[in-house]
């Protein structure tokens, strides 16, 4: 018994052996990048959960910092 683990048969063609590495490193990629996005979308969830647990007159409370936003400086015209 071979203990030879190539399910794919690619032991003598050394390019479909590259192509099938390439697909795996592919497919290894996404599975990450589809975790990552289902845990960030799971967080953003869960914030919005939080909020909804939130009493509502907190929500309608005036901003504690009102001159936070406001970044213009007024600008006096002296007309002589």
């Amino acid at each position: 018994m071979s203990d030879d683990n190539n399910y794919l048969g690619t032991q003598h063609d050394p390019q479909l052996r590259l192509k099938a590495d390439v697909l795996m490193l592919q497919l290894k990629g996404a599975g990450y990048a589809a975790v990552f996005c289902i845990v960030a979308a799971l967080s953003i969830w869960a914030l919005y959960g939080l909020g909804l647990l939130l009493p509502e007159e907190s929500k309608n409370q005036p901003d504690p910092t009102p001159f936070s936003y406001n970044l213009t400086v007024p600008v006096t015209v002296d007309q002589a």
